[in-house]
């Protein structure tokens, strides 16, 4: 009992002096100041590149200024006054530069003219790093299998609702995309992560990619460690026409 009483006052006062050491908390304890935040210009609206991004579409460069297609040659896509347009069986084509993590707006347009169904109507793709893609599909009063309609992140995750502008009608995704890291059996340490909003709507929330995009089978199945890569844009024999793209690095 006597040894009980010890251990008390021992805790006891332990307790008290950290109690008595324990600083004053003032709110300058909890500021920080520096570095200071990096300031960057936003566009004049949301559809303008801001001050940091780097500017891939546009009116004022070429169209193979940023990109190339699946060969390493001039793109073939009809390019008029900034508007890139799927020229069928050009095949795709993708930017000269390589990126990780981003912020990518993209703005885009299904054919006025409505010819098809499901799949076969208003047809192309975004990829990111080349390899796990957003979808872009004329789903305006178009139905088709959910996890491939405009929005999805093809085969994987549905959108969250239907966002579709009718056809001929200019739309934008803004994405923002979260590389994979590997282990080093080649398996994913952290899978991709993708958001998307679709015309101001949020369609994909922060999702985790399973793997690399595929039209048949299981992502899992075929993962491969990579690095940086590529925006590619996809020709799948409909004439989608894209403009206004540019990309900010995270």
């Amino acid at each position: 009992m006597r040894n009980f009483v010890i251990v008390l006052a021992v805790l006891a006062s332990t307790s008290a002096f950290a109690q008595e050491e324990r600083p004053t908390m003032v709110p300058e304890m909890t500021e920080i100041w520096d570095p200071e935040v990096t300031v960057v210009t936003p566009g004049e609206t949301p559809m303008d590149a801001p001050s940091d991004a780097i500017v891939l579409l546009s009116a004022n460069q070429p169209f193979g200024y940023e990109w190339i297609n699946a060969e390493g040659a001039e793109p073939t896509w009809d390019f008029d006054q900034g508007v890139a347009t799927v020229k069928k069986g050009s095949g795709t084509i993708e930017t000269k530069r390589q990126f990780k993590d981003f912020q990518l707006h993209v703005e885009w347009r299904s054919p006025a003219e409505v010819i098809g169904e499901s799949q076969g109507r208003g047809n192309s793709g975004i990829f990111l790093q080349g390899i796990y893609e957003v979808q872009v599909l004329d789903n305006f009063n178009n139905r088709t299998y959910r996890n491939g309609q405009a929005g999805s992140i093809y085969k994987q995750h549905a959108p969250l609702v239907n966002a579709c502008k009718a056809p001929g009608v200019w739309q934008t995704y803004d994405i923002i995309y979260t590389a994979p890291r590997f282990n080093d059996d080649g398996t994913y340490f952290t899978h991709p992560r993708v958001t998307v909003i679709q015309n101001g709507v949020l369609v994909q929330h922060h999702v985790e990619v399973r793997g690399p995009t595929e039209y048949i089978g299981i992502p899992e199945y075929t993962v491969k460690p990579h690095g940086d890569g590529p925006i590619i844009l996809q020709d799948h024999g409909n004439p989608v026409s894209f403009r206004n793209i540019w990309i900010r690095e995270l």
